[in-house]
């Protein structure tokens, strides 16, 4: 019988994550105080909700650390393996950074899989891995009734030429390296099987060569576009930057069949939580629903947004001064 993996996880992939506005109010007041003696200086922490940690620890060298991991969004074992580690990875491309060690975390229903399904899990994350120039060493494996997978990845930056999400300035343009409608064809594939190869070939596509054209631009704004779809993310980064972004919807790009996966019915409940919460904040000029709820879409392993122009990636928007809405549909 075949096992379709997709099948064992209530949720799918990035859109599995905590709603973003309660995540915020969880976080909210933790008042730890900052450890005494630390070795390095905190450059970016929780604040602004950015992608990875980076911590100074000596002049023109920064660490960078992330960890990121999610339930099948795919039935291929070695497929999920790849797309769980591009994502994992993107966290510190899109700090401006260079992945140098990962961990692997394994969540596995060890009653229930077998272990040469896990065993092309960890394969296919080894194998992005290498082709980032990543050491892969060793990790962290349960017993869980959902099978989970991703990476705990540490990387190194210069200090001065960060990519932050609180960076963003009046007159930049917007591009994002990757199409959207990721979250609405995971969801086809888990509920009917039906296979999407442009949208694992998106997904298992590393950000390295976005993140770097970014900093050689002499960039300081990027994020990566993933579980608080494309409209959740560009809103942390205009609140964080004090802008409003606007968006040219015309000017998106989307995978084929993202739209009729929309039609049909095919949206995750992530996507339509990003867009309540975003809505408050945003003027949707004439965009109607189906335009909304794909810009929302949950992505998983999605591009990079950067605040600036970078080779090959279309250029979808601007920042401005603030004005009433701190997110603009056009």
């Amino acid at each position: 019988m075949e096992r379709r993996l997709t099948q064992y996880a209530q949720g799918g992939g990035c859109a599995c994550k905590i709603p973003a506005g309660e995540l915020e109010q969880t976080l909210a007041g933790l008042g730890v105080a900052p450890p005494r003696d630390a070795p390095g200086e905190l450059l970016v922490g929780l604040e602004t909700g950015d992608d990875a940690a980076v911590v100074r620890i000596r002049d023109g060298v920064a660490v960078v650390s992330t960890v990121d991991f999610f339930t099948p969004v795919v039935d291929d074992p070695f497929d999920w393996g790849r797309i769980a580690a591009a994502n994992a990875l993107s966290d510190v491309y899109a700090m401006g950074g260079r992945p140098l060690v990962a961990l692997n975390l394994l969540c596995w229903p060890t009653g229930t899989l077998p272990y040469d399904l896990a065993r092309e899990v960890l394969r296919g994350g080894a194998v992005v891995a290498a082709e980032a120039g990543c050491h892969l060493a060793g990790g962290h494996s349960i017993t869980d009734p959902e099978p989970k997978y991703g990476l705990a990845v540490t990387g190194v930056a210069d200090p001065a030429r960060l990519l932050r999400n609180d960076a963003g300035r009046p007159g930049l343009p917007l591009s994002l390296s990757k199409p959207l409608g990721l979250g609405v064809l995971n969801n086809r594939h888990k509920a009917t099987g039906e296979s999407f190869p442009e949208a694992v070939a998106t997904m298992t596509a590393l950000n390295a060569a976005a993140g770097q054209a970014a900093v050689e631009a002499g960039l300081a704004c990027a994020t990566d576009v993933t579980g608080f779809g494309l409209l959740g993310h560009l809103y942390k980064l205009a609140r964080a930057s004090g802008v409003t972004a606007v968006v040219d919807t015309a000017a998106v790009p989307y995978l084929a069949g993202a739209r009729e996966a929309v039609r049909d019915g095919y949206v995750p409940g992530g996507s339509r939580r990003n867009l309540e919460w975003v809505a408050p904040h945003t003027d949707f000029g004439r965009a109607g629903e189906e335009t909304r709820l794909l810009l929302a879409d949950a992505q998983t392993s999605g591009g990079l947004l950067v605040a600036g122009e970078i080779p090959g990636a279309p250029v979808i928007g601007e920042l401005v001064p603030r004005a009433g809405s701190v997110l603009v549909l056009r």
